[in-house]
């Protein structure tokens, strides 16, 4: 029989070698998980690992929305703010309402049911969308939006997925309340993220310690989801906010050891939580089969199929719609909307997977209701709720990189321009800081000889970068330099490795010189943002 630790130990090591796999293949990792949690969950001898419900969101959901919330650009989501609440809140309401009375009339769901499977299943995950869009070379502002849209529509979804279950568990609803509850939860949800957020900003910034730093930063996402709840708001909303008013202020704020090891730390942590909850679901999976309030397998994979086609269609129908509405809207208020082409609104209306979020939202559910009968349809709504994730990411995350090639949708490269204009203005105004330095003090020609050197060197590359070349990888120094550099590297990493094997140095003198040059090799392969 297998015990608790082997099968933890075992879902790791199986995270793993999905995630080497989808490299391999070039597949986003989303994808192979939800595959290899399906096909893990019908291996016999597995045991069934039940998780407590309530877990589920404290657990999983607050370190997973937090790097997402961290990492998105507020210039972006603050310029598109308007498509991202259309999203955010008018579709994931739309899509709850119709999918709630397909599952009451359709399927025979009672009608609080079908709100919490509405609810569950109609926010695009961040997780999913993050990992699958940075790797499509498409117009920033397409990205923005489905980014954003995923982050933001969460405390949508959550509060009405509250409601419902509610309504399901006791048997009450009230329209008016719920009304004015999700008001409430919304506003608290961000004052208490941002309450969080400059709480948090100001501990960091008085230290210089990146252990310490860094656990105060896994706590960070943890304390605002728990400080939300125990008021009754939005504890999904106040990890967004807490994440998006920390990413904003984290170069101020954070010290360059914090972010070099902090970026570590919540790279592991992400993509561990990503693994286990979606190989979670697979090892449910037969059990959820077996408790399919009767239905047989055949007939639940047909409904699945139907509420995935019915979500999909929604999702389109609401973009083109949605989008007139708000540009006639525009116009009579003398604010037109800038106008997206049609080839965009179709690649996003696609863009629609479903992830983390659904998961850990279905997995939640309660066993029983207050007068201790099960849960309505619970086996159910999980296996709809795996179904729609699963379809959604294999269908529409393996078909999005066609779409893009057959719509012809290409990067405006924007990014890259930007970079470049304010890499050289960052490094004219060093230049210039050192000219001065130069002036007013006396110092060592040689040492003023080396810097200058080095950034006129890199003003020149920045500068020589044209339009023309766009299509090259900017880097501020010459191909030759970075490849004569790198074989430097590497053959002071082989002496410093021979010495060491000698017992010329001990092993501390080699991890002192190892760490400046691992810090070397980062820069000169130009490694994404660090910091958390």
């Amino acid at each position: 029989m297998i015990g608790t630790i082997e099968l933890v130990l075992g879902l790791l090591l199986a995270v793993a070698g999905l995630a080497l796999l989808a490299r391999k293949l070039q597949i986003a990792y989303p994808i192979l998980f939800v595959i290899g949690g399906l096909l893990l969950g019908f291996v016999p001898g597995l045991p069934v690992l039940h998780v407590d419900p309530q877990l589920v969101f404290v657990l999983f959901l607050p370190p997973l929305l937090y790097p997402a919330a961290f990492f998105t650009p507020w210039r972006e989501f603050r310029s598109n703010l308007s498509p991202i609440l259309w999203l955010a809140i008018g579709l994931v309401l739309f899509t709850t309402v119709v999918v709630a009375w397909f599952a009451h009339w359709f399927i025979g769901f009672p009608l609080a049911a079908g709100f919490v499977l509405g609810a569950i299943i109609s926010p695009p995950d961040a997780i999913a969308a993050t990992a699958i869009t940075q790797t499509l070379r498409v117009p920033r502002r397409i990205i923005a939006i489905l980014d954003g849209e995923s982050l933001v529509n969460d405390a949508t979804s959550f509060t009405t997925y509250r409601f419902a279950v509610a309504a399901a568990v006791t048997g009450a609803f009230s329209l008016a309340e719920a009304g004015t509850m999700f008001v409430v939860v919304v506003i608290g949800g961000i004052i208490v993220g941002l309450a969080v957020g400059l709480v948090a900003a100001s501990v960091q910034r008085r230290l210089d310690d990146p252990p310490v730093q860094t656990t105060l930063s896994l706590l960070t996402p943890y304390v605002a989801y728990l400080a939300a709840e125990s008021v009754h708001v939005s504890g999904v909303l106040a990890v967004v906010v807490t994440g998006l008013y920390m990413g904003w202020r984290s170069p101020e704020v954070l010290t360059s050891r914090m972010r070099l090891v902090a970026h570590s730390v919540w790279g592991m942590v992400g993509f561990i939580l990503n693994g286990l909850i979606f190989i979670l679901i697979g090892l449910q999976l037969p059990e959820v089969v077996h408790n399919l309030s009767g239905r047989t397998l055949s007939e639940a994979v047909w409904l699945a199929v139907l509420v995935m086609v019915l979500i999909v269609v929604v999702r389109i129908l609401w973009f083109f719609a949605a989008t007139y509405i708000r540009r006639m809207t525009s116009r009579a208020f003398r604010n037109p909307a800038p106008a997206l082409p049609w080839r965009h609104l179709a690649l996003m209306s696609w863009a629609g997977m479903r992830g983390v979020d659904s998961l850990a939202a279905a997995l939640a559910l309660p066993f029983v209701t207050h007068k201790g009968t099960p849960f309505p349809e619970r086996g159910l709504i999980v296996f709809l709720t795996f179904s729609v994730i699963l379809g959604t990411l294999v269908l529409q995350g393996l078909s999005l990189s066609p779409l893009i090639r057959r719509l012809r949708i290409a990067d405006d490269r924007s990014l890259d321009e930007e970079e470049r204009q304010a890499r050289l203005q960052a490094n004219q105004a060093a230049l210039s800081r050192i000219t001065e330095i130069e002036k007013s003090r006396a110092l060592d020609k040689g040492a003023i000889l080396r810097v200058r050197s080095e950034y006129e060197d890199r003003i020149h590359q920045l500068t020589a970068h044209e339009e023309g070349k766009a299509e090259t990888k900017l880097s501020l120094f010459t191909p030759e330099y970075d490849e004569l550099l790198k074989e430097g590297l590497g053959e002071e990493r082989r002496m410093i490795l021979h010495l060491r094997n000698e017992r010329v140095i001990n092993d501390n003198v080699l991890r002192r010189i190892q760490r400046d040059i691992d810090l070397a090799e980062v820069r000169l392969h130009g490694e994404g943002d660090l910091g958390m």
